[in-house]
């Protein structure tokens, strides 16, 4: 059981990969609490469950010494940081319970559990709703407006809130648009389903539409090109269950990172011969694994 610390935390930072490069060399505010995210040796607070997590040797060996201190958290076999840190803390939390929902749908869309590929991308349970309306106009007030409200567990009262319930609305209409433009822009290659499309403010490209076309790609590759990055992401087809190649760690030899069954890199917008360069090993990896092990589940 850890023990209680009477930190306080002023401000609430997102960040993504793509502060890799630079993630190490900025120092953090102290206290400072990392959740789901690189390993920083100024965290006071750390848990996430990537197994790219550790840019450098060094820091890794930092976590190891460190770790007997009792908050920095680290599972790589856990589905997700929610998971993880249900299993760590939640002895010690009041009235717990009020969470074990959110962790539950927490993990379900970390390790895309879905029933179907129409779940993925069209599903509308209260969690689904909350988590749709973060892909757009997702700035730093409205996750804290989130974080607030999530504190009580309750997600069928949150999704039914006017900034969520709008935002909600707004992403399915730009994933309708998006999925017609994805139509002519998909197609397969050895049992691999790619996506070339360039970013448009006015629709949504959901990651899963490749298995909408293409429900017997065993994986996905989707390069979504926008005016000043590109994200390549790369995806083992969640409905099929077999050994995945390790997608995380190709993508973490090229500036990104991820898990066994999912990973994705962002590369500046003029580096498309890098894009082409990490698409071509991505299908080499990935057609080149045993298609028999393949079952549909």
């Amino acid at each position: 059981m850890l023990e209680s610390k009477d930190w306080q935390f002023d401000d609430f930072i997102p960040v993504n990969y793509d502060v890799r490069t630079t993630w190490l060399s900025s120092p953090l505010k102290t206290p400072a609490a990392v959740v789901d995210f690189l390993y920083h040796p100024d965290a006071s607070f750390w848990a996430d469950h990537h197994p790219t997590t550790f840019l450098t040797t060094s820091v890794k060996e930092d976590f190891t010494k460190r770790r007997a201190q009792g908050c920095l958290l680290f599972d790589e076999k856990v589905g997700s940081c929610a998971s993880l840190l249900w299993n760590s803390l939640h002895s010690s939390i009041p009235d717990a319970e009020r969470y074990r929902d959110a962790v539950f749908w927490a993990e379900k869309i970390d390790t895309a559990n879905y029933a179907s590929v129409d779940e993925a991308i069209w599903g509308d349970s209260p969690a689904l709703r909350i988590k749709q309306s973060l892909t757009i106009q997702n700035e730093a007030a409205y996750s804290k407006f989130l974080i607030n409200e999530l504190r009580s567990g309750e997600l069928s009262r949150i999704a039914g809130l006017a900034p969520v319930a709008e935002r909600f609305m707004e992403v399915r209409r730009r994933i309708a648009a998006g999925l017609e433009r994805v139509r002519e822009h998909v197609y397969m290659s050895g049992g691999v389903a790619v996506m070339d499309i360039a970013s448009s403010d006015d629709d949504m490209i959901s990651r899963y539409a490749p298995y909408h076309f293409y429900p017997q790609a065993r994986y996905s590759i989707g390069i979504l090109r926008g005016d000043s990055e590109i994200r390549i992401t790369a995806m083992r087809n969640p409905w099929m269950n077999f050994r995945s190649v390790p997608l995380g760690r190709i993508l973490e030899g090229f500036g990104g990172g991820g898990h066994e069954r999912v990973g994705s890199v962002l590369i500046p917008s003029d580096k498309s011969d890098q894009a082409s360069s990490i698409v071509s090993r991505l299908l080499v990896e990935m057609q080149s694994s045993s298609p028999i092990e393949s079952v549909t589940v």
